[in-house]
């Protein structure tokens, strides 16, 4: 087993004890792995550093509260909380380009379209296929630049690997990608 794999079986072990002991200290460690990621993830898709924290704390307590609709069979927890973020970031820019109702409209709020929650239920679930298909060393790269939070260059200086063969493989991945979520 290589140090990888290890980390997902404790965020996984992490996720079952918030899921069924509401484990307040899993998941104050799962927070603090995931949420300066998650913000730093957002950051580099544009949204500004106040959005991105405030979205980075909306994603983990959706994790907590959620936890029982997480399957380690499906995704991994890192792919599970990026794709959180994704649907929170969409959103949000949803909520940002819509005019204001000029009334709003008070009580429950609706449930969402079943065919959208499957839509995005065998989506993430595709995307969390096709990096799981990944070649390991372009995988591996891909979660250190997506889920890690790592530029470029510090995974070359982490890995010994030229930056070159770096941005090689990352490039290859997400073309894989890419052509799998077609």
């Amino acid at each position: 087993m290589n140090d990888s794999d290890g980390k997902r079986m404790l965020w996984v072990s992490h996720m079952v004890r918030i899921r069924d002991n509401q484990d307040q200290a899993a998941f104050a460690e799962l927070f603090e792995h995931f949420a300066p990621r998650v913000k730093g993830f957002l950051i580099k898709s544009g949204s500004d550093a106040s959005l991105a924290e405030e979205c980075a704390q909306e994603v983990l307590a959706t994790c907590w509260h959620k936890a029982h609709m997480f399957d380690p069979a499906r995704a991994s927890v890192a792919t599970w909380i990026f794709t959180i973020a994704r649907n929170r970031k969409i959103d949000v820019l949803r909520k940002q380009r819509r005019p204001e109702p000029e009334e709003l409209t008070w009580g429950p709020e609706e449930e969402p379209d079943q065919a959208d929650v499957m839509a995005l239920q065998q989506e993430s679930e595709l995307l969390g296929q096709a990096i799981a298909e990944l070649p390991a060393a372009q995988r591996e790269l891909i979660e250190q630049a997506y889920f890690g939070d790592m530029s470029h260059s510090e995974i070359a200086q982490k890995t010994g690997l030229p930056l070159g063969t770096i941005k090689s493989r990352i490039r290859l991945a997400l073309e894989r990608l890419r052509h799998a979520m077609k």
